[in-house]
């Protein structure tokens, strides 16, 4: 066989399988720390993934390295052969359907609770905000922002205890810009001061924040750019 068929013949086998445990390219990516580009590629034989990659691929799906390199037709085969020795084909069979059919609905949780966690911010901002403008207090709108840096945090802490590091880079900055927006603006409407300069440190922070990623980056997303350029 040679490398282009072993491509096809992989990328066919992710598609496949992918298709059976409900997933999409996104949510396929994002359990491996992966972006769709790249599962696209391999589903469309431009690329293949590494071994590490392939052993990463077999766990999702509940499945092994072997089923991932094998003709689909080669699977029929397989269960023949255990038919003498019945009792060692029922040990693995229950533990893959389990897997493969919860990870839809795992990853439906994880949305529903982010969903949930971020409905709750902003109505406890709604609250804190309807409580002071009724008391007259000035630009008690601002209570938005500190909703928007909260929300982030929670995503955040939600989504590092997950092991989800997809947008986490997004999040920080998101948490950083508004609170120097928010500073700067209770500085401008309580003493008329423009400090805008306090924008030149989000700068910094910006380049801080991609330089600490990078320097934390998935073994596995170096791997994959690596892919991608050959």
């Amino acid at each position: 066989m040679t490398n282009e068929e072993l491509k096809v013949l992989i990328g066919s086998n992710i598609a496949r399988l992918r298709k059976n445990c409900r997933m999409t390219q996104a949510e396929l990516a994002e359990r491996l720390n992966y972006s769709d580009k790249a599962v696209s590629k391999w589903e469309r034989a431009e690329s293949m993934p590494d071994i590490m990659t392939l052993m990463a691929l077999a766990k999702e799906f509940g499945t092994t390295v072997n089923d991932l390199l094998s003709q689909p037709g080669a699977e029929a085969s397989l269960p023949a052969e255990p038919e003498a020795q019945p009792e060692p084909v029922p040990a693995p069979q229950p533990e893959a359907k389990p897997k493969s059919r919860n990870h839809p609905m795992r990853t439906a949780n994880r949305r529903t609770i982010q969903g949930l966690s971020s409905v709750l911010v902003w109505m406890v901002a709604l609250f804190i905000f309807m409580v002071t403008d009724s008391f007259g207090l000035k630009h008690s709108w601002l209570v938005f922002l500190l909703a928007v840096v909260a929300n982030a945090i929670v995503l955040l802490s939600l989504r590092s205890a997950w092991q989800m590091y997809g947008i986490n880079r997004i999040l920080v900055s998101i948490i950083m810009w508004t609170s120097l927006t928010f500073f700067y603006l209770v500085i401008w409407l309580t003493w008329q001061i423009s400090v805008w300069r306090i924008f030149l440190m989000g700068g910094l922070g910006q380049m801080a924040i991609l330089l600490w990623f990078k320097l934390f980056k998935h073994p596995n997303e170096t791997k994959k750019e690596v892919s991608d350029h050959d």
